[in-house]
């Protein structure tokens, strides 16, 4: 494989404790091996995250990432990665993020910040150019989200600067807590916020303005510019831009894909009340986008008691406050969103998590003593936003639920009611309805996870020809691993480079950009193989850290049938999955680590030796 000497920029690497700065070069063979984004911090990181390490100490690494294509305008490729060991999870951690962050960093002339070490008081950080200030934070300590970026924009004194922060539940370590940037773009899976707080870190504003690097320019903006154009006559596209994720409500209420009443219901007549659809035909007044992004599937949206525009609810958000606890109020999924971003807090983690409570609570298992006095039924509003405000402030029962439904149900010996993977809470997409996300969650590297492989899109009947991946029944099972395995490197690309994953690009026009844009000549095979690596070093990652093959697991909850919606009576067989899943990766049955050959043939020898033995 040809390979044209493009050099990456380098890392910008920070101690808070001792407050030194260096520059860290990434080395040539992982730049060609890894490209970006989650697969280059995997490589980086690998040796730090080790099962020892505690994910809130000073020594946990805190890795922004950007991409060899973040910041060029597009295809949607204004978004950058967080990574870290997450402190939920004790596993491998990544949360995607778009805005303008990402390109700005860039443009400063790094390509990531890599923050270790704990401040000794709250700070932020200014990275104007490549000048670097420490600057105390302890009058934005908390402050919300918001509230800050606009306080750090006005305090460095320069307008186009991108900030992005942390607010009172990254400060309090909620174990869910996010990371914000502009209008409402979160990192929100995984807890990097509260590593982030870990530090007494509250933000880093950017500013830069050098020229990205792109190994082929003329034909970078050809392909580009084809590539948009497309995008904006894409089907899905046009649906996202009009309707916005939450679009997919009543289809996937239809086929009993949208659990309501924390996954024990098919189905949600109320469906019609809290849709993208709802949105658009009542509170809607605009849109907003990434970077260089021509779909545009931000929702900007003022209800009839506000005073300005706000932040409008995406799918997980309003299935998560909608379905999930029987609210069908879309102004309070509204409201209860907004107060979650200024919190700092992941929607998917904190409304399952809470659905958890009203779950315990019906049960008996949890009272109005443990609640102090609040009665949980279901869709009420009101006892919803108490709950968010007291794991925001981790007061009362919200400071057990600040610790993710897998420690809040241990706590009440009821783990095995939590919908949780690995100590992440199950996405809003059930495998009930589209079978193939039982293995997407099951498998994925940071725990139960719908954005690693959004299989839930092929079972809709989006199959992608150009990689292999046939159209299956969405009720099908072990025939499909392969296929999941398939689209799990597909997205793995897309995370490293790092490109939305609503931009429906063929694979070879993706191949050509990436060539274009890093000077490689890779074919679709060589992409596709690329992708198999990251996975794979990324499950090595997670072996390293005691993940094993009784890991690989689904919560109770979602193995027991529905009792109505459109997939009533039917579970996925996840042991008939994985084996085949097994195969088709090249992993040991019994143990779940990949094979010292599949590392091998992946070019992962450094991997395999840790986990089979061996110099």
């Amino acid at each position: 494989m040809k390979y044209f000497d493009l050099k990456m920029q380098p890392i910008l690497k920070i101690d808070l404790t001792t407050r030194k700065a260096e520059e860290y070069r990434i080395p040539k063979q992982w730049e060609r091996d890894f490209l970006g984004g989650a697969s280059l911090a995997a490589r980086i990181l690998y040796d730090e995250l080790t099962s020892e390490l505690d994910p809130l100490s000073p020594e946990a690494p805190l890795l922004f990432m950007t991409g060899p294509m973040t910041g060029t305008s597009g295809p949607t490729t204004g978004r950058f990665v967080v990574c870290g060991k997450g402190p939920a999870t004790g596993l491998w951690a990544e949360s995607n993020i778009g805005g303008f962050w990402g390109p700005e960093l860039r443009s400063t002339g790094y390509d990531g910040l890599w923050v270790t070490g704990r401040a000794s008081e709250p700070v932020y950080l200014w990275l104007n150019g490549s000048r670097l200030e420490v600057r105390p934070a302890a009058h934005l300590w908390g402050m919300n989200t918001y509230h800050t970026q606009e306080k750090v924009k006005e305090e460095v004194g320069e307008k186009s600067a991108r900030v992005c922060v942390i607010g009172q539940a990254g400060e309090r370590q909620v174990l869910f807590a996010s990371i914000l940037c502009d209008h409402g773009r979160m990192a929100g899976r995984t807890g990097m916020g509260a590593v982030m707080g870990s530090k007494n870190l509250k933000a880093i504003a950017v500013h830069g303005e050098r020229e990205l690097p792109i190994f082929n320019l003329p034909r970078y903006k050809a392909l580009r510019s084809e590539a948009n154009r497309k995008l904006k006559e894409d089907n899905e596209a046009k649906v996202m831009r009009e309707v916005g994720t939450a679009g997919a409500a009543n289809y996937a209420e239809y086929l009993g894909a949208m659990p309501a009443k924390y996954y024990s219901r098919g189905s949600f007549p109320a469906v019609d009340e809290v849709s993208g659809a709802k949105m658009s035909e009542t509170i809607l007044v605009g849109r907003s986008a990434c970077q260089g992004c021509v779909i545009a599937c931000g929702r900007v949206v003022k209800t009839p008691k506000d005073v300005a525009k706000r932040k409008g609810p995406e799918h997980e958000t309003m299935v998560g406050f909608g379905a999930n606890l029987l609210n069908d109020n879309l102004e309070s999924i509204v409201d209860l969103g907004d107060l979650c971003d200024r919190y700092g807090m992941d929607t998917i983690s904190a409304s399952n998590t809470i659905g958890l409570a009203f779950h315990l609570y019906e049960k008996g298992i949890v009272t109005k003593e443990v609640t102090g006095g609040l009665e949980l039924k279901w869709g009420d509003v009101d006892a919803i936003e108490q709950l968010v405000r007291m794991i925001g402030s981790r007061e009362g029962i919200g400071d057990l639920l600040a610790l993710g439904s897998k420690r809040f149900g241990a706590h009440f010996g009821a783990e095995e009611d939590a919908v949780q993977v690995n100590g992440l809470e199950v996405a809003y997409h059930d495998p009930r309805g589209v079978s193939g996300m039982a293995l997407s969650y099951a498998t994925s590297p940071r725990g139960a996870c719908h954005n690693q492989s959004d299989y839930f899109f092929v079972d809709w009947g989006h199959s992608r020809e150009d990689i292999g991946i046939k159209f299956m029944d969405r009720h099908a099972q072990a025939e499909k691993s392969a296929n999941v395995a398939r689209h799990q490197d597909w997205r793995t690309v897309d995370n490293a480079i790092v490109m939305c994953l609503f931009a429906n690009v063929d694979a070879e026009e993706k191949a050509a950009l990436i060539n274009a844009a890093c000077g490689l000549d890779w074919t679709v095979a060589d992409m596709m193989k690329f992708g198999e690596r990251s996975w794979n070093l990324k499950r090595a990652i997670n072996n390293r850290m005691g993940l094993t093959a009784q890991d690989d697991k689904l919560p109770k909850a979602l193995l027991a049938p529905f009792p109505d919606g459109g997939s009533a009576g039917f579970v996925p067989d996840l042991e008939g999955m994985l084996f085949t899943y097994y195969e088709a990766r090249g992993w040991d049955q019994e143990t779940g680590k990949p094979s010292r050959e599949k590392l091998s043939e992946l070019g992962l020898d450094f991997a395999a030796n840790d986990l089979w033995g061996g110099a």
